[in-house]
């Protein structure tokens, strides 16, 4: 392959996977900190109706009206879910359950009246995303990495992608240790003085708003994964709060890499004549690394334990 093909046809899709992956790793670390993973799952299916609210209104897939579509819609399911938990006094996770399945069929139903269909944003789209199909057709060169002309042309999913990567990086940067009394001790965060409601509001919309940048390009399944398996693997690794969030999106963002890279060369390499789709490689990749982060937590547990055994057996 010439650099101009790996430009055009690979690199954009590279980049989706990188800046994808990565945003839900980094934030999935705090959800899965603070015991909360089902509630990335259902923003980003809550997010649904917003989206195609954000269509309806503009008529096309522009960026930032299905942002704010989808951030009104996150809001709405996040309020909506407390209510409900408190008005029938049932555990957070059977009200996120409730509250995120009737949002994600309310956004299916809108799809199908809007005609949001007529554009390719139907099922398929929402669910596994189209992250083959992202191309950058005004690469020439290496050159066109340094040319603002070119680099105008990449495809519009990837500067929504980096916009919300860059907001997410600078809200973590900048309440760091906020977030990190907040997942270990809501309570005390609050004694501090620390808004832990708007604290935990501000993790939601930034759940959300990765959710909607990526789900086109790589989907929301796809999201739902990320949000969780990094996070989880890094967990059963470590307790260092650092390595925790930082190794969460470092993780996802390798684990994007490489499931694209795997989607062509795996199925030809087994003898199959059909690539996979790079997105669900990239979801059983992060079910892989969950489990291998377990295999080796056990086997570091269960070494000492069996050389102590091993002189009385």
């Amino acid at each position: 392959m010439s650099a101009v093909d790996f430009l055009r046809l690979d690199l954009p899709a590279l980049l989706a996977a990188v800046l994808a992956c990565g945003t839900a790793g980094l934030l999935g670390a705090f959800l899965v900190l603070r015991r909360e993973s089902l509630l990335g799952d259902a923003l980003s299916h809550a997010v649904l109706p917003g989206i195609i609210v954000g269509f309806a209104l503009t008529g096309a897939r522009a960026g930032l009206p299905m942002l704010i579509g989808a951030l009104a819609a996150a809001m709405a399911a996040t309020l909506l879910i407390t209510l409900v938990r408190r008005a029938a006094r049932i555990e957070s996770g059977a009200a996120t359950g409730a509250v995120f399945t009737t949002f994600f069929a309310l956004g299916l139903v809108l799809m199908e009246v809007t005609g949001a269909r007529s554009v390719d944003l139907d099922l398929d789209c929402v669910l596994f995303g189209q992250l083959e199909t992202l191309v950058w057709l005004d690469a020439t060169g290496w050159g066109s990495l340094l040319d603002p002309a070119a680099l105008a042309g990449l495809p519009r999913q990837l500067h929504l992608l980096a916009g919300v990567a860059v907001a997410v990086g600078l809200l973590v940067t900048l309440l760091w240790r906020p977030l990190q009394i907040l997942c270990f001790d809501p309570d005390y965060a609050a004694a501090l003085g620390y808004p832990a409601r708007r604290l935990e509001l501000a993790l939601n919309m930034a759940v959300a708003a990765a959710a909607v940048a990526a789900f086109e390009a790589v989907g929301s399944i796809l999201v739902v994964a990320m949000l969780v398996c990094p996070a989880a693997a890094l967990r059963l690794l470590t307790d260092d709060y650092r390595l925790q969030v930082l190794g969460s999106a470092a993780a996802g963002a390798a684990i994007g890499v490489a499931g694209y890279l795997l989607a062509g060369p795996l199925p030809a390499a087994l003898g199959g004549t059909v690539a996979l789709n790079a997105a669900g490689v990239i979801g059983t990749l992060g079910g892989v690394a969950v489990a291998c982060a377990a295999l080796l937590r056990a086997l570091r547990r269960g070494t000492p334990r069996d050389a102590v055994a091993a002189p009385g057996a």
